[in-house]
């Protein structure tokens, strides 16, 4: 039987399975299904439980929400999460034996975060409180409000995703009794809390907080430890950097959380760093780690996928996420020193679990031609068992191209590790199209995960090659460290020459019919090859970056990015000009399609506004295409027929040229 071509709409039929999370006697698991609701334009993500034993699966909530952020009390009796039934996230609990789930906050713009109290009759959480007022106090709807003025003294005002900052608002650390819904504010002034850990016997909690009064230039996120019941703070990590996912050991002896320094800026590698509750000092437990803690895949199907910076075994043994070379493997680590992998290779493990004693784990886990299910792995002999099939009828009846592993030679010999992939139908001999597709960040990775765009441009005939130029993520220090101060330098050549390099190697790549497209940084990259090379016959960039000197100043990161990544700011204008695309835009002669997001903060759509305006003035063969009420995600997370209208675009171009 011959199988089904992917198409765009499959994003319909497959389901993402995320956020594992294992019962504390071990014998059960809870985790979110979420899937694209086409009817009603959104996204719907409801809380599943499996007996591990029996391996049976149930649907525990229902209806048009979205949930997220399960967690089982410490006794197993109950279990909380997040759902958005009511329009904002509040905070749910319900028995674990099953049943229905009773809201227990309501408050005016939600719940942010939750952590159980080891006693099972309260929850801590994080949660937005307007200045002088409770969680609880609600806002007077009028209907007939008329607009205000919006104040702003601050440089960091408005943020992707969110639009304009809340001024007025701060994010707290409250508890509530689940019986009687009484809730106490635990944090207080002018700073935004973020709550980390609460001990195993309930006695402490971590929280990140930041009491700098102008935020502007302030780029840490230090850690205390807070004794509840004499509110004494102890610093834990207070120097410049980011910190958080903090965990305490089963005996509440050590934490163990994870960060980053400041010492390349946002290239910096995130550690593991263990904190002695007693002795109140502090070392970092994979400083010979040439690789970056966490999950840096940028890809395009899963849906709130979450994983824990670290996760402790009784035995004081530590589990976390490592990115390297395309994976993203768990890996074991104890506090001898001792660090390695405890995963295989070729997949990304985008979710898991550890069982405290330490001898399973349940993790989310995809590849190239599998969206991802929940499995079983015994960690001691590497054995695995699948849990979850959601995605098998779709798997056995699909045609998904997996992609061969290259490495190639990049700039001044670099290696340049990436994925080429055969068009869908490919014969010997025949010559096809292809695709060089670049991903954003620029400190991020492609890696051996399914990204659905990469299989729909080979299902409509494409070859496709995706690499990891100097920049990404999941290699050393330097290459990631290597693209700041050198955009559309070292970086453009990485790509290019990993093309010549495919082109030489196999000749069924037609040299004569090339296209590029790419978002964000690979959308500013976009622009940047167009501007410097002829060799290929269309492009497609997207919520880009085309005059630096203009996103200095309209982006929500643009007044501190712009020096982090390129050495300059507005004393330099030169310099941001000399980087920038726009510059170039008289040299562009491929067909160029303009494709933003009219909500997009990151990279506002006014970049792509200019670029288009300057080509279309000068005759090029350009067209653009916006997406109202849409964001920098839109390939992500954005409304599903937006999300339809843009991959239909970008092949629909691609088709037209090549």
């Amino acid at each position: 039987m011959e199988k089904n071509a992917v198409e765009i709409k499959d994003l319909t039929n497959l389901v993402s399975v995320t956020d594992p999370h294992i019962s504390p006697d071990g014998t059960r698991a809870l985790f979110i299904r979420t899937h694209m609701d086409e009817e009603e334009n959104t996204y719907v993500g409801h809380l599943y439980h499996i007996h591990l034993e029996s391996g049976k699966v149930t649907q525990w909530t229902h209806g048009k929400e979205r949930v997220s952020a399960p967690a089982w009390s410490a006794d197993g009796n109950y279990v909380a999460f997040l759902s958005t039934r009511d329009e904002k996230n509040q905070l749910y609990v319900m028995p674990s034996t099953g049943g229905e789930a009773r809201a227990v906050t309501d408050f005016e713009k939600g719940v942010d975060a939750f952590l159980w109290s080891p006693c099972g009759k309260k929850i801590w959480f994080n949660a937005l409180a307007k200045e002088g007022k409770t969680f609880t106090d609600k806002e007077d709807k009028d209907e007939k409000k008329k607009p205000e003025p919006v104040f702003v003294t601050n440089l960091k005002y408005k943020m992707d995703g969110m639009g304009l900052l809340p001024m007025d608002f701060h994010r707290h650390i409250g508890v509530i009794d689940i019986d009687s819904n009484d809730v106490e504010q635990i944090t207080e002034g002018n700073y935004h809390y973020g709550l980390e850990a609460v001990s195993h016997r309930g006695d402490k909690l971590v929280y990140g907080v930041t009491r700098e009064e102008n935020l502007d230039f302030v780029f840490r996120q230090p850690l205390y430890l807070y004794e509840v019941k004499t509110k004494k703070e102890i610093p834990i990590v207070e120097e410049e950097g980011y910190f958080d996912g903090a965990a305490f050991s089963h005996d509440d002896s050590k934490i163990a959380f994870a960060g980053s320094t400041r010492q390349f800026e946002n290239a910096t590698h995130s550690n593991i760093y263990i904190y002695d509750v007693a002795q109140e000092s502090l070392f970092c437990l994979t400083e010979g780690l040439d690789a970056p803690v966490g999950d840096y895949v940028v890809a395009d199907f899963q849906q709130g996928a979450n994983a824990p910076a670290v996760v402790w075994t009784k035995d004081d043994h530590l589990y976390f996420q490592v990115s390297a070379m395309g994976d993203v493997r768990l890996y074991f680590a104890s506090l001898d020193g001792a660090v390695y992998p405890a995963s295989p290779e070729m997949e990304h493990v985008y979710g898991y679990d550890i069982s405290k004693d330490g001898v399973f784990a349940i993790a989310a886990i995809s590849t190239p031609v599998n969206p991802g299910e929940l499995y079983k792995l015994t960690i001691a002999t590497g054995e695995r068992q699948a849990l979850t099939e959601f995605n098998k009828t779709y798997i056995e009846e699909t045609e998904l191209i997996e992609p061969a592993s290259i490495m190639a030679e990049g700039d001044k010999g670099w290696d340049v590790h990436g994925w080429l992939m055969k068009p869908r139908g490919f014969e010997e001999g025949e010559k096809y199209p292809l695709v060089v597709n670049i991903h954003g960040g620029p400190h991020a990775m492609y890696a051996n995960t399914f990204f659905h765009e990469m299989q729909l441009l080979a299902a409509r005939g494409f070859g496709v090659l995706y690499v990891n130029p100097r920049g990404s993520h999941g290699y050393s220090q330097e290459f990631v460290d290597a693209v700041r101060g050198d955009y559309g330098g070292s970086d453009y050549e990485d790509i290019i020459k990993s093309l010549e390099g495919m082109i030489e190697e196999h000749s069924w790549i037609d040299a004569d019919r090339l296209g590029v497209t790419g978002g964000s940084y690979g959308g500013f990259m976009t622009n940047w090859i167009v501007g410097h090379t002829d060799r290929f016959k269309a492009a497609a960039t997207q919520r880009s970056i085309s005059n630096w000197v203009s996103f200095f100043g309209v982006s929500d990161i643009g007044y501190y990015f712009s020096d982090w990544q390129l050495g300059a700011d507005m004393t330099d204008v030169d310099k941001l000009w000399q980087h920038s695309p726009l510059k170039y835009a008289g040299n562009i002669k491929t067909p160029l399609l303009i494709l933003h997001s009219e909500n997009d903060y990151r990279c506002p759509i006014e970049q792509s506004e200019q670029l288009y305006v300057a080509l279309k003035s000068m005759g090029k063969e350009t067209e653009f295409v916006r997406f109202p009420e849409a964001d920098h995600n839109l390939s992500r997370t954005g409304k599903p027929n937006l999300r339809f209208a843009r991959l239909e675009q970008i092949t629909g171009w691609m088709e037209k040229y090549l």
